[in-house]
């Protein structure tokens, strides 16, 4: 983005930095220019107009493609950002002379926006250091929600079929090699691209069997941390893809991996990783997992590819389209699987324990899955939502304990066969279930280990009390089941240290 007065703006442009010219109490008017956009912070509103451009991604050449991209644009953001996108405005008269109201056919329209503070948008946030956990928490629900509500890709159609899928990573790789002279960069590349059209014949019977699911969607499409923001610690999603469908009609595996690269290049692995695991916690689709890597590198290229083209255009070095593709090369080289369980009775920290695990996890490449949380997916429960279950029966019965269990460990292989390292978060109290759990790792030639966090039982009974007072996570353990488990806890062995 450029903060600028441009002598070569058109006159429309420069009429509008005016603040006379606004209807509502302006001081001063500050522009914002995007390679497709005039953004004009006027007082406490912004208008954003769209340059009458055609380029092979998008057409504003004409009055009416802008002004239906206008519409398209309130529409689109509307659905996760009603306070900031307000209407869609007319500008009347003459480009010299601009008026916000009048008669006869507008000369150009505008968004009218709500601005914000922009020192709250996650990239400006995350490079001061003080993005957290919970904001990503934050997003993770918004984003599993809109997911959720938003249409779904008629099975006819084009979009988020395998073949289209592909076209735009091999449109990548044939821009790259003309963007970038270095032999270096070309054999990643090559390297790249062969891993690449590997990964897509392995994974294309699963992306066309995710859309016959309704898992393409009409999703944000540029999900990146500089189209995330603040509100009143609320993290909003804005501006997102209206001016080409095919970008925006994406499985919503390749929606969450533009975060996770994102996050991933601006050096934070760990909120990476716990990003990902919020939002597969909540949506309780870990069959997007085999397609995570493979769309987060073309992701990273796609970063590569702008880099290149903003390099030549401003006649820069190339290093920041070179860092993008040794993401990308990391990417494909994630570090040896591992399969981790933990072990204790309800209170222990099993949780807390993983949380860190996750977050400390420099490779971003460590999934989750929780029993507490499966097992209320499994009948058909939200994850902090009460089942009623009493000791021994309901959802806490021997059969639902096994039919856990083994939900878990189809999950957990099906994970590490993907490449990912796993947490399977349980109390894991019996011997038999740890040794399943063991075999399979030994079977898929994964590292195993123990997670078992230690505490005292006047600190098991305190926390327990509390969290069961509190009611905001998906354990439902009372005194009473800590008793039982505590009974019948069967203890580490020596030969499982």
């Amino acid at each position: 983005m450029l903060r600028t007065m441009d002598e070569t703006l058109p006159p429309l442009i420069q009429a509008l930095l005016e603040p006379r010219r606004y209807p509502h109490a302006v001081a001063q008017v500050e522009l914002v220019q995007t390679h497709i956009s005039w953004v004009l912070l006027a007082g406490e509103f912004a208008y954003k107009v769209k340059k009458p451009l055609k380029l092979p991604f998008l057409d504003f050449s004409t009055l009416a493609r802008r002004h239906a991209c206008c519409q398209d644009e309130l529409r689109l953001n509307r659905r996760f950002s009603p306070e900031i996108y307000l209407d869609v405005v007319g500008i009347f008269e003459t480009p010299q002379g601009p008026v916000w109201s009048g008669g006869g056919e507008p000369v150009e329209y505008a968004v009218k926006m709500r601005r914000f503070d922009n020192t709250m948008r996650l990239d400006r946030v995350c490079a001061r250091g003080a993005l957290q956990p919970r904001h990503l928490s934050d997003l993770a629900e918004t984003l599993v929600a809109f997911h959720a509500a938003t249409a779904q890709a008629p099975q006819a159609s084009r979009f988020g079929a395998a073949r289209e899928t592909i076209t735009p990573a091999r449109d990548n790789f044939h821009d790259l090699f003309q963007l970038l002279p270095q032999a270096a960069a070309h054999r990643s590349l090559a390297a790249l691209q062969a891993w690449t059209e590997a990964q897509f014949q392995l994974l294309s019977p699963l992306m066309e069997a995710r859309k016959q699911a309704g898992r393409v969607r009409e999703c944000h499409g540029d999900l990146h941390l500089a189209n995330l923001v603040l509100v009143g610690d609320r993290v909003r999603m804005f501006d997102c893809i209206e001016f080409n469908e095919d970008l925006r009609w994406i499985d919503v595996a390749n929606e969450i991996a533009f975060t996770y690269v994102d996050l991933l290049a601006h050096e934070q692995p760990g909120l990476a990783t716990w990003f990902v695991n919020e939002v597969l916690s909540r949506s309780g689709d870990y069959e997007a997992v085999p397609l995570l890597r493979f769309y987060a590198v073309y992701r990273a290229l796609v970063r590569a590819k702008v880099a290149a083209i903003r390099a030549t255009q401003t006649h820069a070095d190339t290093q920041e389209a070179l860092a993008d593709i040794a993401l990308a090369e990391r990417l494909v080289a994630p570090p040896p699987a591992r399969l981790v369980i933990t072990h204790g009775v309800s209170g222990c920290g099993k949780t807390v324990a993983s949380n860190a695990l996750l977050q400390s996890d420099v490779h971003a490449s460590t999934i989750r899955v929780r029993s507490d949380v499966e097992r209320k997916r499994l009948h058909g429960l939200a994850a902090t939502q009460h089942s009623g279950s009493t000791l021994d029966a309901g959802m806490y019965a021997a059969d639902a304990h096994g039919h856990t269990y083994t939900h878990l460990h189809g999950l957990a292989g099906m994970l590490l066969r993907a490449g990912w390292s796993v947490v399977v978060d349980a109390t894991f109290l019996k011997r038999s279930d740890r040794d399943a759990f063991r075999a399979l790792a030994w079977d898929l030639g994964a590292a195993f280990a123990i997670l078992a966090p230690q505490a005292t039982a006047a600190q098991l009974r305190e926390r327990v009390q509390t969290r069961s007072a509190v009611g905001a996570d998906a354990s439902e353990a009372t005194l009473e089941v800590l008793e039982q488990q505590m009974r019948t806890l069967e203890p580490l062995e020596p030969d499982e240290y």
